[in-house]
């Protein structure tokens, strides 16, 4: 019998190499997401602390430019977390879909594999099945010839 051969193994390898590529994809939005999330945690603890240390200058006395000093810095902050937070959610958004798209490849991949084992498994039952019959033959052959099918085999 023939070697064993799925007609859509290359589809196959190149959906697998799709789903490779759309995992590497992910893991680096993933890190990007990661990066700005600790970005955004920065500005919010610059935010936090120069907060407290304005309240603390209030409580002991602090000069009228002295406090706008700190509220022009703190609407920098403010800006900035703003912004850093827009990044953000456009980074979550971006590993969203992407997420999806490698879903969806996924999916395509494991249906293709699950073919080829059924074809891969229909094939080794029609090898043995084949083998048997072989077998089989060879032995009422041998037995119609009046030998004994031990000695041949």
């Amino acid at each position: 019998m023939k070697k064993f051969s799925f007609p859509l193994d290359t589809v196959l390898d190149y959906k697998q190499q799709i789903l490779d590529s759309l995992k590497i994809e992910h893991g680096a939005i993933l890190a990007q997401v990661r990066r700005q999330e600790a970005v955004l945690a920065k500005v919010q603890s610059e935010y936090e602390i120069t907060n407290a240390e304005l309240r603390e200058k209030e409580r002991n006395g602090l000069t009228i430019a002295g406090a706008l000093i700190y509220e022009i810095g703190l609407r920098a902050l403010e800006e900035d977390i703003t912004r850093e937070t827009a990044k953000l959610e456009e980074l979550r958004l971006q590993e969203l879909q992407k997420r999806e798209q490698l879903v969806a490849s996924k999916i395509d991949t494991t249906s293709l594999e699950r073919l080829r084992e059924q074809k891969l498994d229909s094939y080794n039952k029609a090898v043995q099945k084949s083998q048997e019959q072989f077998i089989d033959e060879l032995i009422t052959a041998t037995r119609s010839n009046g030998t004994n099918p031990s000695i041949i085999m």
